[in-house]
């Protein structure tokens, strides 16, 4: 595998010397993610948006520290994958975070850019580390490197997906490693440059960055985890405390339990790959993922939105609203409080 010097996508051809950790870093860890020194570390402009891989809306002008971000609701489903998968396209949308990027579109109107994933999960999911691959899909050896042992993997649910949420095999046969690097190269790594952009971006315009990342959870999956004897409406993550300002969760937990949502902390869902790995306090990169339950804005089974997408949308432009003028009144006591986390 290969790494384009240009775009940083990688390559489907085997190249001497090449290391699949080395591919990795280059895709997922820019210089200014350990230092906070953009200026230093510059990161290349990208387009605001690469049809059928990702869109970046932007508002009038930027007046927010806040990216927001729905990498799972994407549902253009390329033909490869139609091609191969054995299951029907409705069962293949079950594991989409369907409708989450209209969610999150007040983003805009809290002066933030929101960055959407246009692909599917399914095909390749970006809440994973790049090459977090299951063995047993591909018809040859993986290269050494790729991370092979874990419980998302166990769970069939790596990089590439080997199941839907309901459990059922995406395919009918075994895929090539070639078929994954496609995938990375030209989705997963594109998604990434996107979104480490808008976080440099973020941080020359403002010092700091609060990454929200926006996700939505079945029903089922908190169904027996209750809060007030009522199913769970809202799961903040950031790692126990480790990704983010505790003045974040804790403004985001409030506005909720105002306005009479069942909430909790960390659990079932403490946060994913982007973010435990972009959540970063010490250099002024913050990471809040919000899982939304699906049964409150759509029909699950049909994949439709329901009327109550809309107050939904207007709880989550204000959300974003709130912790906007959270981080701006952070900043104005000074920066030390966004350059820390929970202890």
């Amino acid at each position: 595998m290969s790494v384009d010097k240009t775009t940083g996508n990688t390559g489907g051809d085997a190249a001497a010397g090449d290391r699949l950790e080395d591919v990795a870093t280059a895709l997922i860890e820019p210089g200014f993610l350990s230092s906070g020194d953009v200026a230093g570390n510059p990161v290349q402009t990208v387009p605001d948006e690469i049809a059928g891989v990702y869109r970046i809306e932007r508002p009038a002008q930027t007046s927010s520290p806040l990216v927001v971000a729905s990498p799972h609701s994407g549902r253009t489903y390329p033909q490869d994958l139609l091609d191969a998968t054995r299951l029907a396209q409705l069962d293949l949308r079950s594991s989409e975070d369907s409708f989450m990027e209209q969610v999150l579109e007040g983003a805009n109107q809290a002066g933030a850019p929101l960055l959407t994933a246009l692909f599917p999960r399914v095909y390749v999911d970006v809440n994973r580390e790049p090459f977090e691959l299951d063995p047993s899909m591909f018809s040859d050896p993986l290269p050494d490197g790729a991370a092979t042992d874990s419980i998302r993997i166990s769970a069939g649910l790596g990089t590439i997906a080997r199941v839907v949420a309901n459990s059922e095999p995406v395919y009918g046969h075994k895929l090539s490693f070639d078929d994954a690097a496609h995938r990375i190269g030209n989705y997963y790594a594109p998604y990434h440059r996107a979104l480490q952009r808008l976080i440099a971006e973020a941080l020359e315009q403002f010092g700091f960055c609060l990454l929200v990342d926006g996700h939505s959870m079945p029903s089922s999956a908190v169904r027996h985890v209750r809060s007030e004897r009522r199913p769970i409406d809202i799961v903040l993550g950031d790692c126990h405390g480790v990704t983010a300002a505790p003045a974040f969760i804790e403004r985001a937990e409030d506005f909720f339990r105002e306005r009479h949502y069942t909430v909790r902390r960390n659990s079932p869902y403490a946060g994913g790959f982007v973010t435990r790995h972009y959540g970063r306090p010490e250099v002024g990169v913050h990471v809040l993922q919000i899982e939304i339950n699906r049964a409150l804005y759509m029909d699950e089974r049909r994949i439709e939105p329901r009327a109550g997408i809309d107050p939904l949308k207007k709880d989550m432009a204000a959300l974003l609203g709130a912790l906007s003028d959270t981080a701006r009144r952070m900043a104005e006591d000074g920066t030390a409080s966004l350059h820390a986390a929970a202890e």
